[in-house]
């Protein structure tokens, strides 16, 4: 039997999963690590603790295997996008803590971008992205202006830039064969999401790195998701005898949309964690979006060559289920969220709204100053109405994505494949292919992120011929059709967009 090992590095902890031949997950485990909140805004991990953290899971997952583990045969990493770190190459020390996708510290620049007009040219029309705090650019730029002697080492080469996959498969490779230092490379999806990166020409942008001074000798090289050249060798720490190919790598929602197998035009998948990531395929051609979303890099079989997704970002999925429990008791955890809207019966909500806006709208409309809402109340309202409209908010929430990219690509979604922590709720994903008109399906395994590098390594090592074997293992645990009329969708839209607008005009009507 061989084996691959998945390496998915994400936010708050990191997991390892192993699978096997047949693509069924056989052993995994899982370590959490600190985030650090150094001043408000600030969100900083220490690169060291998730090192340490990734060869204990790796550890413990090989320990976990039926059968003797000599046969790993290859290895794929997944990682927490846009998440920065700057490291000595001689030392292998980071000159900083890792400055985590979720910081607001660059804000500032973010906004003169904007002022000058740099968002829409050249960031949007090289890198798909806009101008925000979100990506890795202005982090890089705040490390080398901000840390002593760092733009100083960086110009003389010594120091290396990187989101997490460059800095795992660094250390993995490193002192392995002649990569004394580490090979120093990344794949095409994490590099789109620096902002740096033309999408098109699959390159670092010399105008980007010139407009954020920073220096082309410590950027990795970019390269393929499935590499058959393998970026390295390891020997997972000395857990494995002799050494097997580094060969898989992508960004985190990246890799879902693979383990989801999701390798035709208009194939898409939502992830319902505490927001929620909506990715759907549109082909070799890196369309740009006109109507508030990403195009990103979705992930690349060959170099100069990529499969591109349009991907909408919602804050507030999961988390509202918590807020729910958590701030004002309506239910009593976020799992008993369908059993009270079940309540609800054929009258749903029952005419209430609720918007929630905590922080701001994000896809397609971000708008910062949007508060949120619950509207529609009447004497009649009851405990499930409420817990059905916040189930329901998450579902239009997606269908706005979901139209968008319709509107961007003409691109139609016809079945629409969830994970993440929330798709286990079945009233929520009824919900769901009832306002999106189209069904929703649910694997058997939702943990596809790690699957999906598992998937990307197994195919570049030759374990799996093509995606249409890969496609071929992907099993359904429950398929969700849509019961609603086209009538009812229509109503339940209009009333959606004018609590929508109620929410992103408070402020401006209170205001004036």
């Amino acid at each position: 039997m061989r084996y691959i090992v998945s390496i998915d590095q994400g936010t708050t902890g990191t997991r390892c999963l192993v699978a096997d031949e047949a693509g069924r997950p056989l052993s995994w485990a899982y370590k959490e690590h600190t985030n650090i909140y150094p001043r408000p805004g600030w969100v900083e991990h220490n690169p060291v603790e998730i090192l340490e953290a990734t060869k204990y899971v790796v550890g413990e997952a090989l320990r976990g295997l039926p059968a003797g583990k000599r046969s790993v045969v290859a290895v794929g990493v997944t990682n927490q996008r846009e998440t920065t770190v700057i490291w000595n190459r001689r030392t292998g020390m980071p000159v900083y803590n890792a400055i985590v996708w979720q910081d607001t510290r660059t804000r500032e620049r973010c906004d003169q971008l904007r002022a000058e007009g740099l968002e829409t040219d050249p960031i949007h029309r090289l890198t798909g992205l806009y101008a925000s705090t979100y990506f890795s650019a202005t982090k890089i730029e705040w490390i080398l202006k901000n840390v002593p002697k760092a733009a100083e080492l960086a110009k003389t080469g010594e120091l290396a830039f990187g989101t997490m996959d460059t800095w795992l498969i660094w250390n993995l490779t490193r002192g392995v064969g002649e990569n004394r230092g580490g090979v120093h490379v990344t794949d095409y999806t994490n590099a789109s999401r620096t902002m740096l990166f033309d999408i098109e020409k699959l390159e670092w942008s010399e105008e980007l790195l010139k407009l954020f001074g920073i220096p082309a000798e410590i950027m990795p090289q970019p390269l393929p998701s499935i590499s058959r050249d393998c970026y390295g060798y390891t020997d997972l720490w000395g857990m494995v005898d002799g050494v097997v190919p580094v060969c898989g790598d992508l960004g985190d929602q990246q890799a879902a949309l693979f383990g989801q197998t999701c390798y035709s035009v208009g194939d898409a998948k939502n992830t319902y964690g505490t927001g929620c990531f909506l990715l759907q395929n549109i082909g070799e051609r890196p369309v740009l979006s006109q109507h508030g979303l990403l195009t990103t890099v979705a992930y690349s079989m060959e170099r100069g060559r990529a499969v591109y997704a349009m991907e909408g970002s919602i804050a507030i999925a999961g988390s509202l289920l918590k807020w729910l429990s958590e701030n004002i008791g309506l239910i009593s955890s976020p799992r008993e969220s369908g059993e009270v809207a079940a309540r609800a019966g054929d009258e749903g909500s029952a005419g209430v709204y609720f918007v929630p806006a905590f922080s701001g709208l994000f896809a397609p409309y971000w708008d910062p100053s949007a508060r949120g809402l619950i509207i529609g109340l009447s004497a009649y309202s009851r405990r499930e109405h409420i817990v059905y409209a916040a189930l329901e908010s998450i579902c239009w929430q997606t269908y706005d994505v979901v139209e968008s990219i319709y509107r961007d690509t003409g691109v139609k979604l016809s079945v629409l494949r969830v994970d993440g922590g929330a798709s286990m709720n079945d009233v929520l994903m009824q919900l769901q292919a009832d306002v999106l008109g189209c069904e929703v399906v649910r694997p058997e395994f939702t943990e596809t992120t790690s699957l999906g590098a598992a998937y990307a390594a197994g195919l570049a090592a030759g374990v799996w011929r093509d995606v249409e074997e890969l496609r071929g293992m992907w099993r359904a645990s429950a398929v969700f059709r849509p019961r609603w009329s086209a009538e009812r969708r229509v109503r339940g839209l209009r009333a959606w967009r004018a609590a929508v607008s109620r929410s992103r005009n408070w402020l401006r009507d209170i205001e004036s």
